[in-house]
């Protein structure tokens, strides 16, 4: 049965993003991007704490050695809170237009991440932004860095296993889910469009709950979380506090609490007077449980 959504923190993040649960210590991370930050919230103590990154933070996961995986504008650092940051990897050397966006530690215990072309000034300002120049790439702990498709993406966003066996993404510039024959390789084959053009806002992070559907929230004044089967077949809609929602995860001591954070980038002072929840970090029983975070392979 579903309840409804509870606000968490008002946290007022300008673009909340990557959230994770880990189960040992209680907690949930995710990133503000453009703050340039990673946050905390225990759930027991309801404590919330913020870490500054010296860059755009775009996505972080967790580790196996119980450190986290973070990444920034172009690298990815090993970290555990109060620490420094220690370097594994660039992506894309060189390429000083471009940056990473989505990330997650998929279930071979590699870092995947998706690159763009960056659509954010140094001051914090919305910058346009050239279609098609982002990729996916797999990274181990050894620093080995894997281009896994030559598919071109605008903004990629969702990373899904699928039971299947496939691959889920999608771009959120082009509203579009996509389904990857994937090898055991890590390396993606064909893709197929599994769903385009759903009128609710555009496609960002997901997750997958424990009965193999995936649940995509809807950014830019979609306002919802969208529950679909692997196929791309919709099942459910579930309304939101905000209207930019960006990423999730199931969490709590059971998996069972829908966890979700937004975003309130380029909207007006006047906006944000008349709806204060934008930036939030949301929870909500969407009556089904989730599955425990991948882990990234230290090696350690």
């Amino acid at each position: 049965m579903e309840n409804s959504p509870e606000i968490l923190i008002n946290s007022n993040d300008i673009v909340g993003e990557s959230v994770v649960w880990d189960e040992r210590n209680g907690c949930c991370y995710w990133v503000d991007l453009i703050g340039r930050k990673v946050q905390s919230f225990e759930f027991s103590s309801r404590q919330h704490r913020i870490w500054d990154m010296p860059d755009f933070a775009t996505s972080v996961g967790l580790r196996d050695d119980g450190g986290l995986i973070v990444a920034l504008r172009h690298d990815l650092n090993l970290w555990e809170p109060d620490r420094p940051l220690q370097q594994i990897a660039v992506i894309e050397p060189g390429q000083t237009s471009q940056r990473l966006n989505e990330g997650e530690v998929g279930p071979d215990g590699a870092y995947w991440v998706g690159t763009m072309d960056n659509n954010v000034s140094d001051d914090n300002e919305p910058m346009d932004m050239e279609k098609g120049k982002g990729r996916l790439y797999r990274v181990t702990a050894d620093g080995a860095v894997t281009r896994i498709s030559d598919d071109p993406f605008s903004m990629p966003n969702t990373m899904i296993w699928a039971e299947n066996g496939r691959f889920i993404t999608g771009d959120t510039a082009d509203n579009a889910l996509y389904s990857y024959a994937l090898g055991s390789d890590g390396m993606l084959g064909a893709r197929k469009t599994i769903n385009e053009g759903f009128e609710r806002g555009l496609p960002d992070g997901s997750c997958m709950d424990a009965e193999g559907y995936f649940w995509n929230t809807r950014v830019v004044d979609g306002g919802c979380v969208v529950r679909f089967a692997p196929d791309g077949e919709i099942d459910r809609v579930v309304d939101l506090p905000c209207s930019w929602p960006t990423s999730c995860t199931f969490g709590g001591e059971n998996l069972d609490t829908l966890l979700v954070t937004s975003a309130r980038f380029t909207m007006t002072p006047e906006h944000l007077a008349e709806h204060p929840n934008e930036g939030a970090l949301v929870a909500v029983n969407v009556g089904v449980k989730g599955r425990p975070a991948n882990r990234f392979a230290t090696g350690a």
